[in-house]
């Protein structure tokens, strides 16, 4: 697979240091490694550490990938020590903390591109470091921001960036027409991402992305190909379609070790899922940043019981786990639900467990790399969205590919919503949901065809010959073109 054009390329990469952007981009860098290129991952200690084996398996296999690790100053911002990563922030308050350390960054990565041989060819770095580009531009390298978003999205960012429509919309609540999209879509401020909304946080992005020499974005043009061209015109072509990237994950070992350690090596829940029929089971799992409280926690919970369908449920710890443990174990809710029911605390093994024949649906926070996993997997959904991209993709999932079930969440949640309303979530909107997307009906199997059909084009995608793989060759020719 490896190109003569590819091996005459250093990238560099950059990824973020949250999980969820830290995954995608291990996977890119693979994936350029497989078409020849040299590939300089640059993170920090802790971060390194959690990918070490997937990399060093790649660089047994012959590729061509190194890892250089930037001290991370968390004593100088005033950080708790060993909050490397915005999963390890012991509280959100932290966050301004967090993303000056980052930009501490600056002069190390500058020091890197100064002294590394070869010399770069390119820069991929995160949409989230936004600085980035100037570093970059320094050295006379072409930055290509990684998107961790759906073009679907990108193509709603720009359209409102450009439009400003949502600016003259009054009420956080009311809907409104996002212009210039191939489906009507409508959708309400308090659903937008932060980039729209904190003008602080988002404009630097922005001004950012358009000074940058392109888009690499983890999806793929058969699912989403109105989105792909019409971003692509916005972006003077400059946009490479790649994903999707977790499908470089061929065997189990690399499945099992994209991300943190698992609470466990994958074997229980896999021997567990084995004593389902195919399609029978549901799993759930709200992502690795969403805060819920511990009475919609609960909800969701009595929920997933009352559906009488099997189901493995994934409780990530945070401020809210203390208190549903506390009526996890004043329930006997496991007791309740043995053998019906299994709870996974901490990291899960997403991937090895939505490919597994058992799962025939998952009720997720809409996260990016959530959502093309499941599709990956030719997977329908339950849709439920906190914040970020996740309320637009949910209007993808839902509305474009008609592949899911919406939850009924209209807002990102907060306590003070909480106090005055309720959960936004009921029990009784679980159940409705996830029986809505696994029961018998027409409506069910044709859901369910779609997303299959989906699954068989996003692998064809991947592989040699397909769109994505054509995408990172044209990518790798317009870098050489870039270089000479």
């Amino acid at each position: 697979m490896a190109s003569q054009a590819g091996s005459q390329l250093h990238f560099i990469l950059f990824p973020f240091l949250a999980q969820g952007h830290m995954i995608p981009m291990i996977d890119i860098a693979r994936l350029l490694a497989q078409h020849g290129a040299l590939v300089t991952i640059v993170t920090t200690p802790m971060n390194a550490a959690r990918f070490q084996n997937v990399i060093e398996r790649g660089i047994q296999s012959g590729l061509r990938i190194q890892v250089i690790e930037f001290y991370f100053p968390c004593q100088e911002v005033g950080l708790p020590e060993g909050c490397e990563s915005w999963d390890k922030l012991p509280s959100m308050a932290l966050l301004p903390k967090f993303f000056a350390a980052i930009e501490m960054l600056r002069l190390p990565l500058e020091t890197l591109f100064k002294e590394i041989q070869p010399k770069p060819s390119c820069l991929i770095s995160d949409v989230c470091l936004p600085w980035t580009v100037s570093s970059a531009c320094k050295f006379n390298v072409p930055r290509i921001v990684f998107h961790g978003f759906s073009c679907f999205c990108l193509l709603c960012l720009h359209s409102l960036s450009v439009s400003k429509a949502h600016e003259s919309v009054s009420s956080d609540s009311e809907y409104f027409l996002v212009p210039g999209l191939p489906d009507r879509v409508e959708i309400t401020k308090a659903q937008l991402p932060e980039i729209l909304k904190l003008k602080s946080f988002g404009e630097p992005i922005l001004a950012a992305e358009m000074a940058s020499y392109g888009v690499i974005v983890n999806s793929f043009e058969e699912m989403e190909p109105a989105y792909v061209e019409e971003y692509k015109n916005a972006r003077d072509g400059k946009v490479w379609c790649v994903g999707p990237v977790s499908l470089c994950n061929k065997e189990d070992i690399d499945k099992l070790e994209r991300g943190d350690k698992t609470s466990n090596d994958g074997s229980g829940c896999l021997k567990w899922l084995d004593s389902w029929q195919p399609g029978s089971a549901v799993y759930v799992c709200l992502g690795s940043l969403c805060d819920s409280s511990t009475t919609q926690l609960i909800e969701l919970g009595l929920g997933l019981e009352a559906t009488k369908k099997p189901f493995i449920w994934v409780i990530r710890p945070g401020d809210q786990a203390k208190g549903l443990e506390d009526w996890l174990l004043a329930e006997k809710f496991e007791e309740r639900i043995e053998g019906r029911g299994l709870l996974i605390r901490g990291w899960a093994p997403q991937v090895v467990i939505l490919s597994h024949p058992a799962i025939g649906g998952f009720l997720t926070h809409c996260g990016w790399n959530s959502v093309l996993e499941a599709v990956s997997n030719g997977l329908p959904m339950v849709t439920w969205p906190f914040f970020a991209d996740q309320f637009c993709n949910e209007k993808l999932v839902v509305q474009v590919l008609r592949i899911g079930v919406t939850i009924g969440a209209e807002r990102p949640p907060s306590l003070a919503d909480e106090e005055r309303n309720g959960v936004p979530v009921k029990k009784e909107d679980v159940k409705k949901a996830i029986n809505m997307l696994m029961d018998e009906g027409e409506e069910r199997d044709e859901r369910r065809r779609r997303a299959r059909e989906y699954g068989e084009t996003a692998k064809t995608a991947i592989e040699e010959g397909g769109s994505s793989y054509l995408n990172i060759k044209l990518l790798i020719k317009d870098i050489l073109q870039q270089a000479k």
